[in-house]
């Protein structure tokens, strides 16, 4: 017997079959109220008014197949509910699995390959390409780019003098022989770093630069994503397609993330430093000495008064032999001697 029906038809017919067991016949009841979240909130909006008109008293009970019928609607209706609700998280959960794996394959990619070296040369290209189109603009004349911005950004961010143009080289230039020029030059640090600290610490250092900048930009864009996530929902209010916006949005974060990984590894490479050990390091690295406590020697007269020292290794040797709890008390009282002499025994003894 149910005192409710559940959401989920399935739910109830595992109560059904909790009523007969091992081909034991059996049969089962619910009773439902009108007043049922499920009747509320997914049943027919008519049938109040049909009992009314019919006269249906509130204590009645009330057996027809229109009931039955109107309640399987209205599980219907919830499951279709709750099954849209599980596709539309998957189609979320789906973009980020997508995004993990380009991210994942990446690292692998640092960690199992010899050298990264054509990776870093490919980004130098396209990232110079970038740092012109920035600031470069198809329709404009060589005479009123902002060289000075440009210069500025390459020499601060990785470094590198990219343009020693004159003026009258300036106003014969293209974007093309920009991106070129700026992609040269930043090539000919990438070998100058590498053929200053050897090729062997360079490759350690693309290995390590990479792997750290995923990690930690990897870290930041699943917050992101999270706060992206919980927000999306109200861009229904203005009649957009919260995944449709999630999907485009995420793709836009996750493009952004990956250049900003390439700029990063690209500009520590360019600016490690390699330093030899000095004195001083070692001398801070150095741990301190450990606290030694000097013994102080005491004379005669200093030396404080000791109490006489107790043999030790010498075995006790009894007098007499030895009286359990329950003999006769030696005192000659006529108790056991647990009962008369123990404990004042044991006390003189202690003292």
């Amino acid at each position: 017997m149910g005192t409710e029906r559940h959401e989920s038809r399935r739910i109830d017919n595992q109560l059904r079959g909790r009523s007969g067991r091992q081909g034991d016949p059996g049969t089962s009841l619910f009773y439902l109220a009108l007043d049922d979240d499920l009747m509320r909130i997914f049943g027919s909006e008519r049938m109040d008014s049909m009992l009314a008109k019919f006269g249906v008293r509130e204590d009645e009970p009330i057996f027809h197949p229109w009931i039955t019928k109107a309640i399987a609607n209205a599980q219907q209706r919830v499951e279709g509910h709750n099954f849209d609700i599980r596709k539309r998280l998957l189609e979320y959960d789906d973009v980020m699995n997508k995004q993990r794996e380009v991210v994942y394959e990446q690292r692998r990619h640092v960690l199992f390959s010899e050298t990264l070296r054509d990776d870093f040369l490919d980004t130098i290209d396209d990232i110079a390409a970038g740092i012109v189109d920035t600031f470069v603009d198809e329709k404009t004349f060589p005479e009123n780019w902002p060289w000075a911005e440009m210069i500025e950004t390459a020499r601060t961010r990785f470094g590198v003098e990219p343009f020693t143009y004159s003026e009258e080289e300036r106003l014969h230039q293209t974007r093309d022989g920009l991106k070129q020029d700026l992609s040269k030059a930043m090539r000919a640090l990438y070998e100058a770093k590498e053929t200053q600290v050897s090729a062997e610490i360079m490759r350690d250092a693309e290995r390590f630069f990479m792997l750290t900048t995923i990690d930690q930009h990897w870290k930041d864009h699943l917050l992101n994503m999270d706060h992206l996530r919980d927000g999306i929902g109200l861009r229904g209010y203005a009649q957009v397609n919260p995944l449709l916006a999630y999907k485009k949005e995420a793709f836009e974060m996750f493009e952004e993330m990956i250049d900003r990984i390439r700029e990063q590894s690209l500009e520590k490479v360019l600016r490690f430093e390699v330093k030899e050990p000095t004195e001083e390091t070692f001398r801070r690295r150095r741990p301190a000495r450990p606290v030694r406590y000097e013994r102080k020697s005491w004379t005669q007269a200093q030396r404080p008064e000791a109490e006489p020292e107790k043999p030790r290794g010498v075995p006790v040797r009894r007098a007499a032999a030895k009286v359990g709890p329950n003999d006769p008390c030696p005192c000659g009282s006529g108790k056991k001697y647990k009962k008369c002499c123990y404990d004042k025994d044991k006390a003189a003894a202690g003292a």
